[in-house]
């Protein structure tokens, strides 16, 4: 018989993503609701201890895989692994963030699983009926759908980062399963030989509270210091739009927008962004967004919270002296 809400736990260098906490303080409080166990399913290399981690964020029990084979993410690996815990223990409903890791495992898990998978959510809300039923944006965001499941178990669901909010973590043990990692090697199609990171000292794109985004208004490459400034007085991220990254002027991975990342921070600061609906889609969940344009008719206007219109390379300094004013 099916039972139990499972989160996947993203894992990085040893640490769990915000996005998996997030999702944690929501399945505990969903669990709760439902009179259910709360699962976490952590797979990886020398990942034991986050097990400890995933119980004061709410677990019941934790699943940990911890072999070499999963060391570093592989498609066929962590699909193999994942969808057999799920289809031997039958969970009811299953989240996982809705990251570049996310969307590339829940479809394939899904499949193996025969089950339905519901993408990008922003809101799960307990249904008698149908276990849950999930929120997800539809039309570049224009919309939004309540969707169900066809019926199967589980319920599976990728959920966008910055949807809920983090709880505060308690002292509490779960019950560690340590589950048997069977590889196929047809699974192993990709190998990861090795993994070059570029430090920036700011936070992940997806999971940051704070975004300073620049579009076709700031001229040119050189031009995006002075975000950067404002974003490291803020302890913000850094994107961009697509014109910015078309021109060739910041890396994809900088990219909001339906072609890029989605993000939902607390504060979205959108400089020299004329509004495209393509990027409205990426950032539109946005808590608070504020929009810098000297073109007072920029699309961008219509869905911003404040706005300013005047010239960002006068604006956006002043904004930075007067964050650095009231951090000193």
């Amino acid at each position: 018989m099916a039972k139990g809400i499972w989160v996947f736990i993203e894992q990085s260098k040893g640490s769990i993503r915000k996005v998996s906490l997030e999702l944690l303080s929501q399945g505990r409080k969903l669990a709760d609701e439902k009179g259910e166990e709360l699962a976490a399913v952590v797979l990886g290399q020398g990942v034991g201890a986050l097990a400890g981690e995933a119980a004061k964020y709410g677990a019941d029990k934790v699943f940990v895989a911890d072999d070499a084979k999963l060391a570093s993410y592989s498609t066929g690996a962590y699909t193999s692994v994942f969808a057999k815990l799920i289809r031997e223990n039958e969970p009811n409903f299953v989240m996982i963030g809705n990251t570049a890791i996310g969307k590339d495992l829940a479809p394939r898990v899904a499949t193996r699983a025969g089950v339905d998978v519901a993408i990008d959510c922003v809101a799960v809300e307990p249904d008698d009926a149908n276990y849950v039923t999930l929120t997800r944006p539809i039309y570049a965001g224009k919309a939004f759908a309540k969707v169900v499941s066809s019926g199967a178990r589980p319920v599976m669901a990728t959920i966008r980062p910055n949807t809920f909010p983090v709880s505060e973590p308690v002292s509490r043990d779960a019950e560690v399963i340590n589950a048997k990692v069977d590889v196929d090697p047809a699974d192993l199609r990709t190998i990861l030989k090795d993994l070059i990171s570029q430090a920036t000292g700011r936070p992940e794109l997806t999971e940051a509270n704070i975004i300073v985004s620049g579009g076709r208004g700031m001229k040119g490459p050189e031009n995006y210091v002075i975000l950067e400034e404002l974003a490291d007085c803020l302890g913000a991220a850094v994107g961009a739009s697509r014109a910015a990254v078309d021109s060739g002027w910041r890396e994809h991975k900088f990219q909001v927008g339906q072609t890029g990342k989605t993000v939902s921070p607390t504060l979205y600061i959108a400089c020299g962004i004329s509004g495209a609906i393509q990027h409205l889609a990426g950032m539109g969940s946005s808590k608070v967004i504020v929009a810098i344009n000297k073109d007072p008719e920029a699309n961008i206007f219509q869905v911003a919270d404040y706005g300013i219109v005047g010239d960002l390379f006068q604006v956006v300094p002043a904004l930075t002296e007067e964050c650095k004013k009231l951090k000193a």
